[in-house]
């Protein structure tokens, strides 16, 4: 087996051949290395492509099938703020490689991809293999809470954990690799000399109103970070609260995503450009802007960025040994539990959109323009050459398990006639705070006034959370 990763940085072939079968992972000029394209173009030509094409390469077809394959495009720079920009003008190659064989141990002997998911009531896992047919799957809650305070590291740990032994035995030595994804701004402070935990976490909707003057006077106007709840807010706060006398060195900052991630592999200060965003990474340049790199505390963002799903490293010798993972298995860069759930919908047109309700209630939409406004929590991740513009309100899933069981709300919902509007009229959230369709952390819940019958309370509040959904 042979790990390849290639990246090439060429511009496009003025007048590419329009080999369908092979234009969907690349076009590369005939102009590059001689020794390296035909190493590259074989690892994508099945051994019945078409004479024509492995002629005009020089190149003769592959004997054996592409077993295992992760390949795409790598986003050319989206598009402009504003404007649609012509994408004709550039290109830029990616390609992962993971294996070129298939590995014995399921019932297939194909490789399979593990991917967890961290939400906020809990965690679980699916197994898939390349077509995107799920193997095994499974879930966590997160423990209880000891007292009044939960341990929400401790118990993503335990979670992390459990979920890697739940998966069947018969299927580790073939899981090929690992990507975790978290929320949205739920930030770490870590000390990279010895990884313990300094401070945090800090929860994705936990504001830090006292952190946003000193973040809203270094960024531009209506920036992203510009909202209490942002990671950059979370960061300057624990700055200025703790390492006002002088340079904390050893402390670093981590996403919920990366901290579970290095615990599988190890490396410090590697994160992906979704996670990043909040912290004032700018993905369509592909670095920290200025005014965020000349702060005293940039030593503590992550050094490594890169894109969601890329290979960082193996797994970590004891977490192999003790689940039975193969040598060959390695882990990588992981994105947000919105982003995660909105790529499972297998949609990428642009002006589709997609409505994760879980705990809160996510929005994200694809353009070709990217659209940033900290007003109204509107921020856009970057999808390859375009964007995901969106955002997350605090209303969902979680004010309703503060109202009634799971039994009741089976049991209410059949009393509900959905034809019928319903009269009442709240904002649902679980506690003071919104962040979209409004940044505002001020904001207080109207759950009243509240009828006799639960079953129209229940009504009035989905149909409230539904006016959200559409304000967005």
């Amino acid at each position: 087996r042979t790990h390849w990763s290639v990246q090439l940085h060429q511009p496009h072939n003025p007048q590419p051949q329009r080999w369908s079968s092979v234009q969907r992972f690349l076009i590369l000029p005939q102009q590059a290395s001689p020794p390296l394209l035909p190493k590259v173009y074989r690892l994508f030509l099945s051994p019945n492509q078409p004479q024509q094409l492995t002629n005009a390469l020089g190149i003769e077809p592959p004997t054996m099938p592409i077993l295992s394959l992760s390949a795409k495009p790598l986003s050319r720079l989206p598009a402009k703020q504003g404007r649609v920009r012509n994408l004709a003008s550039s290109s830029r190659i990616r390609i992962t490689m993971l294996n070129q064989q298939d590995r014995q141990g399921n019932e297939t002997g194909r490789p399979l991809y593990l991917g967890i998911d961290f939400g906020t009531s809990g965690a679980r896992y699916a197994l898939i293999d390349k077509q995107g047919a799920i193997h095994a799957e499974g879930k966590r809650t997160y423990p209880a809470a000891v007292g009044q305070t939960t341990n929400w590291a401790s118990s993503w740990r335990e979670a992390l954990f459990q979920l890697l032994g739940d998966i069947p035995p018969v299927h580790r030595s073939s899981i090929s690799s690992i990507s975790i994804d978290g929320t949205s701004s739920t930030t770490l402070i870590i000390d990279r000399n010895n990884g313990e935990l300094l401070a945090g976490p800090f929860l994705y909707n936990e504001s830090f109103p006292d952190a946003l003057p000193m973040v809203s006077s270094i960024a531009p106007a209506n920036h992203t970070v510009c909202s209490g709840s942002s990671t950059l807010c979370k960061l300057v706060s624990w700055w200025n609260k703790n390492c006002s006398n002088g340079s904390n060195d050893s402390a670093i900052l981590m996403h919920q995503s990366d901290w579970l991630l290095w615990l599988l592999h190890g490396e410090y200060g590697v994160c992906d450009y979704n996670n990043t965003l909040k912290v004032g990474y700018d993905p369509e340049i592909g670095s920290y802007p200025s005014w965020l790199m000349s702060q005293p505390y940039s030593h503590m963002l992550p050094s490594s960025v890169r894109a969601p799903g890329v290979p960082i490293g193996p797994i970590k010798e004891d977490v192999r040994s003790q689940y039975g993972f193969s040598n060959d298995c390695v882990v990588c860069t992981g994105t947000t539990d919105s982003i995660a759930a909105f790529l499972a919908a297998r949609t990428t047109d642009a002006g589709k959109a997609v409505t994760s309700l879980g705990s809160t209630l996510a929005i994200k939409l694809v353009s070709r323009v990217r659209v940033e406004d900290a007003r109204f929590g509107v921020y856009s991740h970057r999808l390859d050459d375009q964007w995901l513009v969106g955002g997350a309100s605090n209303s969902g899933g979680v004010v309703l398990r503060q109202l009634f069981s799971d039994d009741q709300l089976v049991t209410l919902s059949k009393d509900i006639d959905p034809s019928s509007p319903s009269p009442l009229d709240y904002y649902p959230l679980p506690k003071s705070g919104e962040r979209f369709p409004v940044s505002d952390p001020d904001m207080e819940p109207r759950l009243e006034p509240r009828p006799d019958s639960d079953a129209e309370y229940l009504h009035g509040i989905l149909e409230s959370m539904a006016r959200i959904e559409v304000i967005n």
